[in-house]
């Protein structure tokens, strides 16, 4: 009995989520197709022009933006940051640094404090429950 491979695709938008970039500012034709698992390989691997300059300069999706600023998907909804920002708008921001960045990342910054004492707290847990 032979077993058949069959390949793995994936519509464009989830490879666009993966490959870290907006999907309407790709081109067209990987707008229109599907994207096998070995061509998102490639992608990853040796990026075309393309994806290098939107990787770059954007426009880049939400959690990118969220991530370049240092807050959350929430926080830029907060701020009123609903659209894809390119590099250049980002840095801007990052300049004028606004009271809602500010407020934001601070905001972030204890979230990531809380995370990694809750995370310690439940590793020192673990460690008395082996040691009893």
């Amino acid at each position: 009995m032979t077993s058949h491979q069959n390949t793995q695709t994936m519509k464009p938008a989830t490879a666009a989520k993966k490959l870290g970039v907006y999907l309407e500012a790709t081109p067209a034709e990987f707008q229109e197709g599907v994207v096998s698992r070995t061509e998102l390989n490639e992608l990853q691997a040796d990026p075309p022009a393309w994806l290098q300059e939107l990787r770059k300069n954007g426009p880049h999706p939400r959690p990118v933006v969220a991530s370049k600023l240092g807050v959350s998907i929430a926080g830029l909804a907060r701020g009123g940051i609903t659209e894809p920002l390119t590099t250049e708008q980002i840095d801007t921001l990052k300049q004028e640094s606004p009271e809602w960045l500010q407020k934001e990342r601070a905001t972030q910054a204890e979230v990531r404090k809380e995370t990694v004492r809750i995370k310690e707290r439940d590793a020192e847990r673990a460690r008395r429950a082996q040691e009893a």
